[in-house]
């Protein structure tokens, strides 16, 4: 019998694009700074070319804009981009809300709520509660079942890290996010579709006030 060919190991522009993506969503490089690739092929003991590569791969996910004679720079997010986004989530995963309390089994709800557990024991440590909140979001879409939602929720998700006013970042929104986590929950567990919705319509219009600059959050 023929050996099968062992897989390949991940490309080093993989590596590098990795990398780069932490140190975005680190702020170790920041929104609407320009990328000075000499000096990360330097740091990463690289040429330019797996560098390159590595950019096109944030620019396909938005996390990089690619601007003609200038390089690439971190995107920077506007408001417009801001509440664009927010909106799609808000439709895409409060839609996916209203599917699980419908069609769920008891063992993914039991799967939410332990999540949920996670999410309240990690109030009061941001990045834990940032990681937990997202991974409870991902696996309600992934119970769900659609992955072209999962698969456009996720890239928002990751675009979302650039902006500036993170919701959460404002004093009291971690304890409000929570609230709101909560009344989610209690929806999904008593099987209620449209209440699970408007939960998480609520949990992101409410997001988005908080992320949104005061001067612009009546518009």
């Amino acid at each position: 019998m023929t050996a099968m060919p062992s897989l390949a190991p991940r490309a080093l522009y993989q590596e590098v694009a990795e990398r780069l993506r932490q140190q975005i969503f680190a702020r170790e490089l920041e929104p609407g700074s320009w990328i000075d690739e000499l000096k990360l092929c330097g740091e990463f003991g690289i040429s330019r070319t797996p560098l390159r590569e590595a950019l096109k791969v944030l620019a396909a996910e938005g996390l990089v804009t690619m601007k003609v004679r200038r390089g690439a720079y971190v995107t920077e997010m506007s408001e417009r981009d801001v509440r664009e986004a927010y909106q799609l989530l808000s439709l895409l995963e409060s839609d996916a809300a209203a599917q699980v309390a419908a069609h769920a089994d008891d063992n993914e709800l039991r799967e939410l709520q332990q999540l949920h557990d996670v999410l309240e024991s990690q109030v009061g440590q941001r990045d834990a509660f940032f990681a937990a909140n997202e991974r409870f979001h991902l696996r309600l879409l992934e119970i769900e079942g659609n992955r072209w939602r999962v698969q456009i929720v996720t890239d928002l998700r990751r675009v979302m890290k650039l902006n500036r006013h993170h919701s959460l970042f404002k004093q009291g929104r971690l304890a409000e996010s929570l609230a709101e986590h909560r009344a989610l929950m209690q929806a999904l567990l008593q099987r209620q579709p449209e209440t699970a919705a408007m939960q998480l319509r609520m949990h992101f219009q409410n997001g988005l006030a908080a992320a949104t600059p005061p001067e612009s959050a009546a518009v």
